[in-house]
């Protein structure tokens, strides 16, 4: 099982992500850096409450993170940069656990 993690958008400047980058972490924990585009410390803060409750399979939808009236079983996180008063930027994340072949 791994978590893929990837960015959707970006509001404002962001000097690391561009969208489509990705995280990926194996067992839901650890970094795979062959398949991770790169990672923002910033941005791993804004995961950390939820990467645990998803890799053990708690559907995003139940934690109220997931869009509504879809049925893709991502959860939506987004980067704490307040952009519009700092003059940064904010990502906004999906998460999906997939399962090995």
């Amino acid at each position: 099982m791994k978590l893929v993690i990837t960015v959707e958008e970006v509001k404002g400047r962001c000097p690391v992500y561009k969208e489509g980058d990705k995280i990926v972490l194996d067992r839901g924990y650890q970094v795979n850096l062959q398949e991770t585009t790169c990672i923002c410390m910033h941005s791993l803060a804004a995961m950390m409450p939820w990467y645990v409750a998803i890799a053990k399979g708690i559907e995003p939808r139940k934690m109220g993170l997931a869009r509504a009236g879809s049925q893709d079983n991502k959860a939506y996180v987004h980067c704490p940069d307040p952009c519009e008063i700092t003059g940064g930027g904010t990502t906004v994340f999906s998460i999906l656990r997939v399962e090995d072949s």
